[in-house]
């Protein structure tokens, strides 16, 4: 048993952050040996019950959950920032060419172990996570997680159509992949399976209906893929499938839309869409730094809470700029600002980092599990440092609401910010 002295930051199930200035966070192992948290509350309340219980002293500092990153792709680490005129010419002129080296597992692996470096580095302890469509991409990414003990998913790309030599799969192999490898990896350690086609557009009728029918089959894997991101992409897959009620109903037809299923964007659902969302339990990974890199719109908060949808907060790294959940969150806040395409709110400093840990794993299916410090859940927490730089040390000092406070790292915050990340596998 393990315990930590700081102020400490988690949620309660209305969304609302709960904080505690001089807070104690005690956590044990499981059955399984994952530390778990233990008790978390106020210094005084928590210390007593557990006189024994060896201290570590970090007041000066906040302890909050590790962040969930809800829709990443690691191949793309390398595209970050790359000048593109939108969405398809970007993934033609820098995505495919780039992923296409995925075939070496050596190059995958020197990739992923960068990139985890980067999560870590930015205080992300969970992603949900494209490959490519290459098996030994995917083998990369889980060898890589697992020697690290995350808790992380990714799945191989399905893209058997309007997809260059390199990157394009064959229907029935890039089946007989995705099922081999839910076998190999799926609930291995902390590792889990997503099912991954790219989007509508690069998947035939027939890879979708695969793609379908391995999810009935294991229902406790995860579907990932992107949907409405941007105009033109809608009346592309309008005129590819048009029997779908819309892009997102494509999905919904092949049995794609269910608990466990995230789809990137959802920028432009109409309210049948979202009430869709709601009904099957799927949720929106939504990608601000992405969609303001590539002009694709603007995600509607208040459209969505009032269809009851679930989302969550992703960098979307390589058309997102950056893996900071700090850069994401001020992102997320100026989109939501936004109100001349659809209504503009002023998103809460504490529903903005709700978004980017327990509701992402809520979005995951994982609530309860990760993304807070609740009893019970597993201790993935990062430990911030307030006074990380000059202006951040000056800015927190002076808030004078828990809502100053959290606002003044997440819009002066990066990964200064990140003084330590303790994982459950510890």
């Amino acid at each position: 048993m393990k315990a930590y002295r700081a102020a400490l930051l988690r949620f309660d199930d209305h969304r609302q952050p709960v904080f505690e200035s001089d807070g104690l966070l005690v956590v044990a192992p499981d059955s399984l040996g994952r530390q778990v948290v233990w008790a978390s509350g106020a210094y005084g309340a928590v210390a007593q019950r557990f006189p024994d219980v060896a201290v570590e002293d970090l007041r000066g500092r906040l302890i909050a959950p590790g962040f969930v990153d809800l829709h990443v792709h690691y191949p793309q680490t390398d595209v970050i920032g790359a000048p593109a005129a939108g969405l398809l010419p970007w993934l033609e002129n820098y995505t495919f060419p780039h992923e296409s080296r995925f075939v070496d597992k050596g190059y995958a692996r020197g990739v992923a172990d960068f990139f985890f470096e980067e999560l870590a580095r930015h205080g992300v302890t969970t992603a949900l996570t494209f490959a490519t469509s290459h098996p030994v991409s995917v083998d990369a990414a889980f060898e890589a997680a697992q020697a690290r003990g995350l808790r992380f998913i990714t799945g191989k790309v399905l893209q058997d159509r309007h997809s260059p030599d390199g990157v394009r799969d064959q229907t029935e192999q890039s089946l007989i992949d995705t099922e081999a490898l839910i076998r190999r990896w799926h609930g291995v350690d902390r590792l889990g399976y997503a099912i991954t086609p790219r989007f509508a557009p690069t998947s035939s009728v027939a890879q979708l209906r695969g793609a379908g029918e391995l999810a009935a089959k294991y229902g406790e894997v995860w579907i990932q893929s992107h949907v409405a991101e941007n105009r033109d992409e809608v009346k592309w897959v309008a005129e590819l499938y048009p029997q779908a009620r819309s892009y997102l109903g494509v999905y919904g037809d092949f049995g794609l839309l269910r608990e466990r299923a995230v789809y990137a964007h959802c920028i432009h659902l109409d309210t049948a869409d979202r009430a869709l969302m709601r009904e099957t339990g799927a949720a929106a990974a939504v990608s601000p730094t992405s969609n303001l890199f590539l002009g694709s719109g603007f995600f509607d908060y208040a459209a969505a809470d009032a269809s009851g949808m679930c989302y969550g907060l992703a960098s979307d790294v390589g058309g997102g700029t950056s893996f900071s959940p700090f850069h994401t969150m001020l992102a997320a806040y100026y989109v939501g600002r936004e109100g001349q395409s659809k209504t503009g709110m002023s998103l809460s400093p504490g529903q903005l980092w709700w978004q980017h840990t327990a509701g992402a794993a809520q979005a995951l299916g994982l609530g309860g599990v990760i993304g807070n410090l609740q009893q019970g859940c597993e201790a993935d927490f990062v430990v911030l440092n307030p006074k990380a730089t000059p202006l951040l040390a000056r800015k927190t000092a002076q808030a004078s609401s828990l809502e100053e406070y959290l606002f003044a790292m997440i819009v002066l915050g990066d990964d200064r910010l990140i003084e330590r990340v303790v994982l459950a596998s510890e």
